[in-house]
Formats: structure tokens, C-alpha cells, sequence
């Protein structure tokens, strides 16, 4: 068992956050033991109103895996109006490569981190949280990729772009309030390869819905360099009971389904 299956082998972590008046109020408890979340899909979902995500051009199927049919990989909708024009360029790229008959297979097959909000966009393997006082951290099961937020804290000065960027949060009554900046412009926003800068500011607010069975992610975007405007979007998770987390490397099992990404290589040790 891996160092992080025993940390959640050992049980949540429940506690309370304190108000300004000295009461102790319930925070809501995303972390269980034997529990993780599993993403209801591999695209964002749209708000009621307002300016969203990118979403499937309606002239082009998409057809996941896991129906008995052949699978047809996802184009972007070019008319959304808020893709700044090299940002729509960059998705028309995308697009041709496509609907010339090429795969259009997401990051996370080629063992790539996913950044934010893409992170959220991981559905083959489940979730997992473990929640301190202090910080709280984030752990899909595919290939242990990890997200810190540092609750209570400011954003540092001077952030340096990283794949993640930096991670604070605080909580509002049974909301999880998760402010990133600071990252790098070598991931995407989703599974259609939206582009970003490194202006890039999300505001993610995970609560729990249907009795607890539900996690329920509201995605607040932000990035003047890429898009026009501000936009939400959704995300859901179910609970699925699965046991502690397994240890479960990509590269080590990742299959030659060709025309990927290189894998990542490390050319020095991180210590």
C-alpha cells in the first residue's frame, strides 16, 4: 500500500471551522476512508444562464466510450463568444486535426498534469480528499495526481507559474471556497484543449448536494489574456464507495494507443 492509501486508511479528518463570534459552525466533510468521487463526465456542464464553457459543435457528434458504438472525439463550438481570437484559432487547430480522421485522445492518457480547472475533468478513477485544518489536499487516484490548497492564507506576493499554481481556500458555511492563480500556460482549461495565459484566476466552489451523495463544484473563470469575458461552469462528482485509495501510476500501465503526447520525463530528481 502506498504512503498515501495509508493516510486514507486511517480515516477522515472531521472538524469545525470558527466563526468570528467564537461559534463553532460545521464545515462539510469531503474525506471519508473508504470513499472517493467519481466525475459524472469528461466535459463541464453548462450554468442556467450566462456565459460558459466551450461546448460540442453541434454539427460534429461526440460519442465517448462505453455505449457499444464507435467513438467519435469531441469539437469544439467556434461561435462561443467568449474565445479572444488567437484563443479561437488554437480550438480551430484543434478542430481540423479531428475531423481529418486524427484521435483527439484527452492529456490525462498521455500521463500529463491537468492543471486547473481541467483537474476536475478526470473521470476513470476516483477523487479522493483529505481535509486539516490548514490545508487540505486533493488526490486523484489515477497516477496520485495532487492539488494543495493552504486554507485561511493570503496568495503569496509573487507567485511562480507551476502546473497548479497556488491554492488558497477558506470556508463559507458548507462551502469550500478554492481561489488558484499562478499557472503555467502548459495545460488547458478542458478535454477540447481550450487554451489559457498565465493570467488565468479560477474561483471553485465545491458543496455537497442529494443528501451528501453528490459533490457539486461551481467553476468561476477568469483570464483577460485568453477569453472576453468572465464565464462559469459546472462539475459533478458521485460518491463511490471503493475502499482506500490504490496506488496506480500511468506510465507504468499506459497503452500504445498511438499518436499521444510524449510521457513526461523527469532529467533530475526532485531532491
Amino acid at each position: 500500500m502506498s504512503a498515501v492509501a495509508v493516510v486514507l486508511a486511517c480515516g477522515s479528518t472531521t472538524f469545525s471551522a470558527e466563526s468570528t463570534a467564537g461559534a463553532q459552525t460545521a464545515i462539510p466533510d469531503f474525506s471519508s476512508a473508504i470513499a472517493g468521487w467519481s466525475a459524472q463526465g469528461v466535459n463541464f456542464i453548462s450554468p442556467p444562464s450566462g456565459s460558459h464553457q466551450i461546448t460540442n459543435d453541434p454539427a460534429h457528434r461526440y460519442q465517448p466510450n462505453g455505449r457499444n458504438e464507435a467513438r467519435e472525439f469531441r469539437v469544439a463550438d467556434l461561435t462561443n463568444p467568449i474565445l479572444q481570437p488567437w484563443a479561437r484559432e488554437e480550438l480551430r487547430k484543434v478542430n481540423d486535426r479531428i475531423v481529418s480522421g486524427k484521435p483527439g485522445y484527452t492529456v490525462s492518457v498521455s500521463c500529463q498534469a491537468l492543471g486547473v480547472p481541467e483537474f476536475l475533468l478526470s473521470p476513470v478513477q476516483p477523487l479522493y480528499f483529505v481535509q486539516t485544518p490548514k490545508e487540505i489536499v486533493m488526490i486523484h487516484q489515477m497516477d496520485q495526481q495532487v492539488r494543495h490548497v493552504y486554507l485561511n492564507v493570503p496568495h503569496s506576493a509573487r507567485v511562480k507559474p507551476s502546473w497548479y499554481g497556488e491554492s488558497v481556500g477558506h470556508y463559507e458555511g458548507e462551502t469550500l471556497v478554492v481561489d488558484t492563480l499562478g499557472l503555467n500556460e502548459r495545460t488547458w482549461i478542458d478535454n477540447y484543449r481550450t487554451p489559457h495565459t498565465d493570467q488565468l484566476h479560477t474561483v471553485e466552489r465545491f458543496h455537497l448536494i442529494e443528501g451528501g451523495k453528490v459533490l457539486e463544484v461551481n467553476v468561476h473563470v477568469e483570464d483577460p489574456g485568453a477569453f472576453t469575458t468572465p464565464w462559469d461552469t459546472i462539475q459533478r462528482f458521485d460518491r463511490v464507495e471503493l475502499g482506500p485509495m490504490l496506488e496506480a501510476p500511468c506510465a507504468e500501465n499506459n497503452p500504445n494507443i498511438g499518436d499521444l503526447e510524449p510521457l513526461p520525463q523527469a532529467d533530475k530528481p526532485d531532491f
